[in-house]
């Protein structure tokens, strides 16, 4: 029989819109190349972007937040592995999985570190640097409590693994380094990529619900975009990204060659047609999907030291990385102009991609590891006492939080009631409901 890998996603995966979709369908593939049976579950309902599970062989569960209808699932279920998307996904329902399958391996995906994203950006709203974030907050006590209740935790960035386990001390045992997987580009694909003099303009790209981005977009357009145009004033400038707010889409201005376009339908010809990618994050955390893609297709970047952050490691990044908007502009026009350098960018793309995010470096490693857990999970938890402590019922505020939900909505449909009289913060109150990816 199968060993079973249940996936609890905080949103039905979107490849072709977020890169934490991207990431969620490379894990998926991983397990089904490894031959687990797989069933993806979710609270969230699926939008007209997400992938079609069912057509890769995997099976889906809508689930309810604050339900035992969790429970029963579950219990019927028995899977080997389950891997929750965020931490949040694991204070939703770690603790149901525990009651019901304490001997399933508990899987983190990160997918970055929530509370050094929040704290960067909250150090930027506030005027200072985001070397200056408080990383001490209580976003981190969630957050590093998840990973230590759980076995494993995949983390996408070599950073934020130093971060975890120098300034945290979080036991190496229970981290597992895993990047972007891709592949090198094919021959073909490589044949297929513009020359730099078929192309022209700017782009950027990303998931413009996701707070990183759109704050990207309105440096671009307050602070960059014209000083850049000044000295390139046929340039145009293509942003790229779904979920669009009213704040972006209203930043579209063709005399001025600011163009918001909304979701790419095709990635490949988005960064194809442009020279260069640009990327004035400011906060943020985690590795930049886009960089990676801007790799791919042979188009240099510039962007910020947060932006380039985990990608390159002792290697040549793929364009430029600035501190100031001075140096952004001067780099961006080096690019822009100067063919030697936007060859010496692409072939640098082509090292990282080669050198750092190939599949096959991480993928046995990552079966063997999971495997390994499965026949060693007593003498594992053993060693990591910690998480059983946070197991504790003295210690599991969540779970009867959501109890007590639970207990309230079936009262109130009982009497028929239908308003919310939830007294909560409203931080805890969002953790309790679905909400949109971000």
């Amino acid at each position: 029989m199968k060993a079973t890998v249940l996936i609890i996603g905080h949103t039905f995966p979107e490849p072709e819109t977020t890169a934490a979709g991207v990431r969620m369908l490379q894990l998926l593939a991983l397990f089904s190349e490894a031959g687990y049976q797989i069933t993806f579950a979710s609270t969230a309902s699926t939008s007209e972007r997400s992938v079609s599970l069912q057509n890769l062989g995997i099976a889906t569960k809508n689930i309810e937040l604050n339900s035992n209808s969790f429970d029963v699932f579950i219990a019927q279920l028995k899977p080997t592995f389950v891997v929750y998307d965020r931490y949040i996904t694991e204070e939703q329902f770690g603790w149901r999985v525990a009651d019901q399958c304490p001997n399933a391996i508990r899987i983190l995906d990160t997918e970055d570190l929530h509370f050094l994203r929040k704290a960067r950006e909250t150090a930027v709203k506030q005027g200072f640097s985001s070397e200056e974030a408080n990383i001490y907050t209580d976003t981190a006590k969630r957050e590093l409590a998840s990973i230590l209740r759980c076995d494993l935790s995949l983390i996408i960035s070599e950073v934020e693994r130093t971060l975890l386990q120098d300034v945290f001390r979080i036991p190496s045992e229970l981290l597992f380094y895993m990047p972007f997987l891709i592949e090198n580009p094919s021959e073909e694909a490589l044949k297929k990529r513009h020359l730099f003099e078929e192309r022209t303009d700017f782009m950027t790209i990303g998931n413009l619900h996701h707070a990183p981005n759109v704050d990207a977009v309105l440096q671009l357009k307050k602070e960059i975009w014209p000083l850049l145009r000044k000295q390139l004033p046929n340039a145009k400038l293509h942003v790229y990204g779904a979920y669009a707010p009213q704040q972006i889409t209203e930043l579209h201005r063709e005399k001025e060659g600011f163009l918001i376009h909304g979701w790419a339908e095709s990635k490949e010809t988005a960064f194809q047609n442009a020279k260069v990618c640009l990327a004035p994050l400011r906060f943020g955390a985690g590795l930049k999907g886009k960089l990676l893609g801007a790799m791919w297709f042979g188009t240099p970047s510039v962007t910020t030291p947060i932006g380039a952050e985990g990608m390159y490691g002792t290697l040549p990044f793929s364009g430029n990385i600035c501190d100031t908007v001075s140096q952004f502009i001067e780099a961006s026009v080096l690019l822009y102009t100067q063919k030697e350098s936007w060859l010496e960018a692409q072939r640098n793309g082509d090292a990282l991609i080669a050198n750092r995010f190939q599949k096959t470096d991480f993928s046995e490693v990552f079966i063997a590891t999971i495997k390994l857990l499965e026949t060693n999970i007593v003498t594992h938890r053993n060693a990591h006492f910690i998480g059983q402590i946070l197991q504790h019922q003295s210690l599991r505020s969540t779970k009867y939080m959501s109890k007590w939900i639970e207990a309230k909505q079936i009262n109130e449909r009982k009497e028929g009631f239908s308003g919310v009289c939830f007294e909560a913060t409203s931080e805890v109150r969002s953790d309790y409901k679905s909400t949109p990816d971000a």
